[in-house]
């Protein structure tokens, strides 16, 4: 089965951070993109630069994950069969400061849904274009802290590591590569939305924007299931997973 070929690819979150670098770099590469984020105005800005810079058509939709109107909206226009979708990246996100008793519950509520349940909806709805047509692309942005104990930001993306290998395990044979991307330290503006100061981690540990999106595009693009930008932190992983869980923590929590 088959059906019309494509060179759209899908960002959410796609107003800043690594989703903007996500979006710039897939336009670089030919690809016309449908952008994906709440604030239409910072959508339009980043729209009409891609279109400037790359010669590329940038469709805005504008929509809230954590609503299901937005979520549908996003949904609609991954399902439609005119206008194929070829790759979607699963970024947007959100992070909670505080301890896990003393935030809100809607908050944690919110966290949860945006990182797992919008990309489990949005992978859904991708994949029953490109599984027909033989042909996809899926990145769900993960983090290194899915391999720590590190509170429900921790564990929602622990969730969207193991459903990724487990998507790319079930779909690759169908044509369709699933990647989790595990960035560590990222200079975006994510950490100063959450109220986090940069200077809790040294220097050294923070990776350029630009590095995270090259090596992950390049990972799914050679089907990898799993990964982990920069030697550095593949090195920290590795070490993760040797170390008790009540050292790792610890260890987080005098960042």
């Amino acid at each position: 089965m088959t059906g019309p070929e494509s060179h759209t690819a899908l960002v959410t979150g796609a107003s800043a951070g690594l989703g903007a670098e996500f979006a710039r770099q897939l336009a670089e590469s030919g690809l016309d993109l449908v952008l994906v984020a709440r604030d239409r105005d910072r959508l339009d800005s980043v729209a009409r630069r891609l279109e400037r810079d790359y010669g590329t058509t940038a469709e805005v939709l504008p929509a809230d994950l954590t609503d299901d109107a937005g979520l549908a909206a996003v949904v609609e226009r991954l399902t439609d069969p005119a206008r194929p979708v070829e790759i979607v990246v699963n970024n947007a996100g959100i992070g909670l400061l505080g301890d896990f008793e003393e935030n809100p519950l809607d908050a944690e509520r919110n966290l949860l849904r945006l990182h797992c349940e919008a990309a489990l909806a949005l992978t859904h709805a991708a994949l029953q274009g490109m599984l027909g047509r033989g042909s996809g692309r899926i990145i769900n942005v993960s983090s290194v802290a899915a391999f720590t104990p590190g509170g429900t930001y921790s564990a929602a993306k622990a969730w969207l590591l193991s459903f990724s290998r487990s998507a790319n395990v079930a779909y690759r044979h169908g044509g369709v590569k699933v990647t989790a991307v595990c960035p560590g330290l990222t200079h975006t503006e994510f950490h100063q939305r959450m109220g986090m100061e940069k200077s809790v981690a040294p220097g050294w540990m923070w990776l350029d924007a630009a590095r995270v999106v090259r090596e992950g595009l390049a990972d799914n693009n050679r089907g990898k299931a799993v990964s982990i930008p920069s030697r550095r932190y593949k090195v920290l992983v590795s070490g993760a997973r040797l170390l008790p869980d009540a050292l790792v923590a610890r260890a987080r929590a005098r960042r």
